[in-house]
């Protein structure tokens, strides 16, 4: 099995948790959650031999979350997983950015894989996925505030795979604008180093 397909599995969790949370009571949504992102995990280690570092935070988070809920009585505490998820990701990526590391090009290297455009423009890439990620978890953290589980349920699954396209297809419009204005300027350089 590829891990390209890992997403399709990704937002189970979060499927029978709204199923379950209309259903039945807020502690065996919690429940049921907590245990399909416990198999998650196990499904990831048996077939991918490798368990994603997000969703490794994911189960971290539902775990301390998930039992704050069922203290409370109220599932909007397992519904916000999605808010510190993005929260955490986007200062994670900005943090490293800032200190010069990137985690793409990081990815890249260590998988011996060439870098496709110039370093600079996949910082921006990397840049814009970090500022997306947090735009992203705040309005998850309003969804599960102020509106229903089924709103919530279709952004943390289908919802957020349309979205997240739609900003890679502007995305590639930054791209092919940055990779043209790094084109001219590397011409106009080499005609200015050609003249002397």
């Amino acid at each position: 099995m590829k891990k390209n397909n890992l997403f399709l599995i990704s937002f189970l969790p979060a499927l029978l948790y709204w199923y379950l949370e209309e259903t039945q009571t807020v502690e065996i949504a919690i429940i049921g959650g907590l245990s399909l992102a416990i198999l998650e995990i196990a499904f990831e280690k048996i077939f991918f031999k490798h368990i994603h570092s997000i969703s490794k935070l994911n189960f971290v988070i539902i775990l301390i979350l998930g039992p704050i809920s069922l203290i409370g009585k109220d599932g909007v505490w397992f519904k916000l997983q999605p808010f510190f998820t993005g929260i955490f990701l986007s200062t994670f990526l900005i943090f490293n950015l800032k200190r010069g590391k990137s985690l793409m090009l990081t990815m890249m290297k260590d998988m011996e894989k060439k870098v496709p455009m110039p370093e600079f423009i996949m910082e921006k890439i990397e840049y814009h996925l970090a500022f997306f990620l947090l735009i992203n978890g705040i309005f998850m953290g309003y969804l599960a505030i102020y509106e229903t589980t089924s709103t919530w349920a279709f952004f943390k699954s289908i919802g957020f795979y349309l979205v997240f396209l739609v900003f890679l297809v502007a995305e590639i419009f930054v791209i092919r604008k940055l990779f043209k204005k790094y084109m001219l300027e590397k011409m106009n350089f080499g005609e200015q180093y050609g003249e002397h």
